[in-house]
């Protein structure tokens, strides 16, 4: 049962991690990628589909994404789409595929996609701050109950810290390697 808890809060902790890689890879950082635009969601025969499902995204430069759905009746929900995101980009369309052209960024956007970084990074945190919280009171609820002892409690109490303290290395160490990308010219 300990176990379980303890394995629960490790998934859960990856998995705020892996969701924070992949919020980093949808930042732009003046080269094109096609993570920038797959999970957009596009309005595809009455339902949202995600971009990747319904065209197929290549990279022909490292500054152009170009995107050919595979119905050609899709490209105005697909311009719409990329129009509706915050990505600033303005996709041009030439009856068969949409291209997007990256401009190169400025020191200003280079800032605000640093923000972006650092407030992605913080809701990690949270999430980390969440599943912990939620562990410890199990294993609090569980002590209480007589179903656990006080030394193995502070034992896993200081485990789950470890995992906590770990995690964060880990958002620390992708951050600092995106905001380096970010800000590299």
């Amino acid at each position: 049962m300990i176990e379980s808890i303890i394995q629960e809060f490790k998934a859960k902790g990856q998995a705020a991690i892996d969701h924070l890689h992949a919020e980093f890879s949808k930042i732009q950082t003046g080269r094109a990628s096609a993570a920038l635009v797959e999970t957009l969601m596009v309005d595809s025969y009455g339902s949202k589909v995600a971009l990747k499902s319904v065209a197929s995204i290549s990279i022909p430069d490292a500054k152009t994404v170009s995107i050919q759905p595979w119905d050609r009746s899709q490209i105005p929900a697909i311009e719409k789409a990329i129009r509706e995101s915050n990505l600033g980009l303005n996709p041009q369309n030439n009856g068969i595929a949409i291209h997007l052209n990256l401009p190169p960024l400025t020191e200003e956007r280079r800032k605000e996609l640093v923000k972006v970084l650092h407030k992605y990074a913080e809701e990690a945190r949270i999430a980390l701050r969440n599943c912990r919280h939620d562990v410890l009171a199990k294993l609090k609820e569980m002590e209480k109950e007589k179903e656990i002892g006080e030394d193995m409690l502070l034992a896993k109490e200081k485990e789950v810290q470890k995992g906590v303290d770990d995690y964060n290395a880990q958002i620390e160490e992708g951050v600092a390697k995106k905001e380096k990308e970010i800000m590299t010219i």
